[in-house]
């Protein structure tokens, strides 16, 4: 991952997901149009209450997809991170589109940042391009469609019956275009979550955050550093499938350098440190990301007040 990276990595799809989900039906409550963020499809998403735009820096707006031309767009972002400069391996299905394709994406809303003023070239005209994505599961339609993304590397099942009131959100497949990896993208994602967060009284988020590698060696220090410094409460804690599990505990807590092992973190870890998240118990080897992944587990409870004022300001141009 580099050094400015957005990116939540989960490969693994559940059994008889696919059956169960309903290829043809985008459609979610009234879908009636206001007006359309993007020149694409017909709309297939409302914003339930939601302003369109979300928060705005400059030429760069984050709002929710609405349309599947929106949903496309950010796909293809995914390709171009994912694939084309990282080591993942595309399906064939993946490959001939030319898009990340994934079917948790029919049941997921998706947070785009768009630059309004993007050329092609100089003297071009402008036109919108999506420059960065968050995908977002709510634990109502996890329900509904077959569970969340990450049960294929975590299991989630005890964390989400001993916490029976607490409203869930998963983030996912989140990436940022590398000239557009800079402050405030970062900026943005997280102004739009909040958002999202606060309008469906979201009480947990949870998620797989990624260190670039397959091999659990060469990260032994960051895999110690959040298993003894980092690691979520048992209540809260879910462990890594048994068939998937691999120790996180791999150096005692004297035998590294805390503060240097927490330096090589990714950004978006770190990112989740400093909001007050947690890890579950174990990583996961994903070998067609190329990656090792950790379950992240954060609390809205826990998260720093400083935090929760910052992104809960109404202009998000506050970050320009």
């Amino acid at each position: 991952m580099s050094a400015t990276e957005v990116r939540l990595s989960e490969t693994t799809t559940r059994p008889g997901l696919i059956a169960r989900l309903r290829p043809q039906r985008w459609d979610r409550g009234d879908l009636r149009p206001r007006t359309t963020l993007l020149p694409g499809h017909r709309v297939v998403r409302n914003t339930e209450g939601l302003p369109e735009v979300l928060g705005r820096i400059g030429a760069l707006e984050v709002r929710l997809a609405r349309t599947v031309q929106d949903i496309r767009r950010a796909q293809r972002l995914r390709f171009q991170v994912f694939y084309e400069e990282m080591s993942a391996a595309p399906s064939p299905r993946n490959l001939l589109a030319r898009r990340d394709i994934d079917p948790f994406d029919r049941i997921c809303d998706h947070l785009l940042v768009v630059d309004r003023e993007w050329r092609r070239h100089p003297g071009a005209p402008a036109r919108p391009r999506v420059v960065g994505t968050y995908r977002l599961l709510r634990q109502e339609f996890a329900e509904r469609n077959g569970g969340y993304y990450s049960a294929g590397e975590y299991d989630l099942r005890g964390l989400i019956a001993a916490h029976p009131g607490q409203r869930i959100l998963e983030l996912g497949r989140s990436c940022v275009l590398a000239p557009y990896r800079t402050k405030r993208t970062v900026e943005l994602l997280w102004h739009g979550i909040w958002a999202y967060v606060r309008h469906h009284r979201c009480d947990l988020m949870i998620g797989c955050a990624s260190l670039e590698g397959t091999d659990p060696d060469a990260m032994a220090d960051q895999l110690s550093f959040l298993h003894h410094h980092a690691r979520a409460p048992e209540e809260w804690r879910a462990a890594a499938l048994p068939g998937r599990y691999i120790g996180m505990n791999r150096r005692r807590a004297g035998d590294f350098d805390a503060r240097r092992a927490m330096a090589a973190l990714p950004p978006l870890i770190k990112a989740y440190l400093r909001l007050g998240g947690r890890f579950g118990d174990g990583a996961v080897v994903d070998r067609q990301f190329g990656t090792t992944d950790v379950l992240v587990i954060v609390r809205v409870a826990d998260i720093d007040p400083r935090y929760i004022a910052h992104y809960s300001a109404r202009d998000a141009d506050r970050a320009g």
